[in-house]
């Protein structure tokens, strides 16, 4: 999503680099180009004014240009004007005195709500929770349908009573029956409309007095730009929203609702949404955030998900058998499936600094298709053929490959090449023993 304000952010601060010595008039022609890139990034303008402001009067009172490195201290004070402008630190879910906490989630019909309310749930109950999935929306089509089918493939339960029952009834009968049975989160997923009117809202309010729920938190479409944030200003004036979950954070909408609505609304986000699968949902900390926006990377979040995505006892084996030279298709098949868990590989790309625009600049393209296309090449080989690729050195063995996989020959003889490659360049990593010298985030060929 910020794709085209990191690449601006970082050309500008590569002009300031490129000076010999840097005067008053080098930053304020900056600090313009970034007020730029924010407004093109669809920022509030009254925002991006506000944070370039900041920025100047940091950047004099901390006597930047005199110092050594000018340019890497006004970078740092962009990164903690960004940071402030974020919400400077991450903003947690509160949790009610006595179970169950309940979690009112509000939003336009479209925003995400339902997929985000399962994605939550999941969340919690990876945390350590037992949480419970409410389907009080009783007018959009399918919604309740929607809400137990994604409770139902992530084995979370959902207490729904059909349609036919007041939203408000259905909420307070499912935080009694989450009291009984020693629920600890109740999550409400409400009714939305295309756009704001006041039966929603009086519905919403309902609810909510029905409930007192410890967090109203407003699911806002991150694509719809400054839309998002003047909805996110009327949810709060009339309910007293506690936080934001921004969904549809991968999306190519330039972002500056990200950048906007905390500042504009006084309400935090706590989470954003990177993506389609129930995982795919992150507390939102401001200066990793920033850290990407800049393009400095974010290997503490990177390094999470490979945690997350990883068993460290697998990791351990893996890297046995990297250390032995024993590493097989087989176990380059599992990391794939693994690596392919942790999220589209253009958005880790970007957690490593400078690697994505990196890429970017030399117009290299990620293709997802690549790595589907080595999965059915691997799939089509036997057990056998996977632990020891030497012997598809025989012609016939290759050819049942590719005709197995839908690709060709030649595809197979590249796929077997460029394992050679990586077995050889392990050994040298390896040799001596050097465990300084591997890679150390977890599983990514740990």
């Amino acid at each position: 999503m910020f794709e085209s304000l990191t690449d601006r952010m970082q050309g500008t601060f590569k002009k300031l680099n490129s000076k010999g010595r840097i005067a008053e008039n080098d930053v304020d022609l900056a600090l313009r180009e970034v007020r730029i890139s924010l407004m093109e990034a669809d920022v509030n303008l009254k925002v991006a004014k506000q944070f370039v402001n900041g920025v100047k009067a940091k950047v004099e009172d901390a006597h930047a240009l005199e110092s050594l490195n000018p340019t890497q201290q006004i970078i740092q004070v962009v990164n903690e004007e960004m940071v402030e402008l974020l919400g400077s630190e991450e903003a947690k879910l509160q949790t009610a005195p006595a179970p169950p906490t309940v979690l009112m989630m509000v939003g336009l019909q479209g925003s995400g709500k339902t997929t985000h309310s399962a994605k939550l749930a999941l969340l919690l109950r990876r945390q350590g929770g037992k949480p419970m999935l409410v389907a009080a929306d009783v007018y959009r089509p399918a919604a309740v349908k929607q809400l137990e089918t994604l409770g139902g493939n992530l084995k979370i339960p959902v207490h729904s009573e059909g349609t036919q029952v007041a939203p408000e009834r259905i909420a307070a009968n499912a935080v009694a029956e989450a009291r009984a049975n020693g629920y600890t989160h109740v999550i409400l997923d409400t009714a939305g409309r295309l756009s704001i009117d006041e039966a929603m809202m009086q519905e919403l309010e309902r609810v909510k007095e029905a409930t007192n729920p410890t967090e109203t938190l407003l699911v806002a479409d991150a694509m719809t730009g400054q839309e998002a944030v003047r909805v996110a200003q009327q949810f709060h004036e009339r309910l007293g929203v506690t936080g934001l979950i921004m969904s549809k954070m991968d999306g190519d909408a330039r972002g500056g609702a990200a950048l906007s609505i905390r500042s504009v609304t006084g309400v935090p986000i706590k989470f954003i949404g990177t993506g389609e699968r129930p995982e795919a949902l992150e507390p939102f900390m401001p200066d990793r955030m920033a850290s990407r926006i800049l393009g400095l990377g974010d290997m503490l979040s990177l390094i999470e998900r490979a945690q997350a995505a990883f068993d460290e006892r697998q990791a351990a084996e893996l890297e046995q058998k990297m250390r032995t030279a024993t590493f097989t298709l087989e176990d380059f098949y599992t990391q794939l499936q693994t690596i392919k868990s942790m999220g589209p590989l253009s958005q880790l790309l970007d957690m490593i600094p400078g690697m994505g625009s990196a890429m970017r600049n030399q117009d290299v393209q990620v293709d997802e298709r690549e790595m589907k296309r080595i999965e059915a090449i691997i799939q089509s080989m036997t057990p056998d053929e996977r632990q020891h690729p030497e012997i598809l050195k025989n012609g016939r063995r290759r050819k049942r490959v590719a005709a197995g996989s839908g690709t060709s020959v030649a595809d197979v003889n590249a796929l077997l090449s460029q394992f050679n490659q990586m077995q050889k360049m392990m050994k040298q990593l390896t040799a001596g023993g050097s465990r300084g010298k591997l890679p150390r985030i977890p599983g990514l060929f740990s």
